[in-house]
C-alpha cells in the first residue's frame, strides 16, 4: 500500500512536513528517501516546526545526528549520506536513539543497510523540476495510521497550516 501527494513547492513540502508532523506526535521510526536536493530536508523542517522548533534546521551531514529536544517530544535527526561502512553506525549508539516515545526522522536510510530497526513509515520524494512528488509506504500498523491521517490532512488544512505557520513566524 501507498499514499501519493503532489507537492508544487518548497512551502508545500514543509506544509506536508508540519501535517505528518502532526501524525508522528507520540514517537515513530521515519525513512527518508530521494536524489540530493529532492526536499528531504525541507520536509524534515515541517516536521520540525510541528513539534515546535522554529529555527534553522540543517541536514547534519557531518555530524550524522542532530538532537532536538522539544516540547511535544523529542525529534533524532539522521542524515547518512556520508556513512560508507554501515558498521560505522556502531559507534554512536544508534539503538539508544530508536525508542518508542522518540521520533527518529533518518535521511539516505539505504547507507545504513540492516543496521536501523523497521521503519514505520519510508517516505519517498521525487523531484520534478521545481515540484516534488512524496509517496509514502507504510510499513507498521503505526506507518498506516500515520499516513492515512496525514493525507487526510493534507486535503482538508493545507490552508489552515499555512496561516499557523506564517502567524508563528510574525510572532519572532
Amino acid at each position: 500500500m501507498k499514499y501519493e501527494a503532489h507537492l508544487k513547492d518548497q512551502k508545500e513540502t514543509i506544509r506536508f512536513g508540519m501535517i505528518l508532523g502532526d501524525s508522528l506526535l507520540g514517537g515513530g521510526r521515519v525513512y527518508i528517501k530521494g536524489n540530493l536536493g529532492a526536499g528531504k530536508t525541507t520536509l524534515c523542517r515541517g516536521v520540525l516546526c510541528m513539534f515546535g522548533f522554529l529555527g534553522a534546521v540543517k541536514s547534519p551531514t557531518f555530524t550524522l545526528i542532530e538532537p532536538y529536544e522539544l516540547c511535544k517530544g523529542t525529534v533524532y535527526h539522521f542524515d547518512l549520506y556520508r556513512v560508507t561502512d554501515p558498521d560505522e553506525l556502531e559507534y554512536i549508539g544508534l539503538e539508544e536513539y530508536f525508542v518508542s516515545e522518540s521520533l527518529c526522522l533518518v535521511e539516505w536510510p539505504e547507507r545504513a543497510r540492516d543496521k536501523l530497526p523497521e521503519a514505520d513509515l519510508d517516505v519517498e520524494l521525487i523531484l520534478k523540476s521545481r515540484s516534488r512528488d512524496i509517496i509514502l509506504h507504510p510499513n507498521t500498523s503505526r506507518g498506516k495510521d500515520v499516513s492515512d491521517n496525514a493525507m487526510a490532512s493534507w486535503s482538508t488544512n493545507r490552508g489552515d497550516l499555512e496561516y499557523k505557520m506564517f502567524r508563528e513566524d510574525e510572532e519572532d
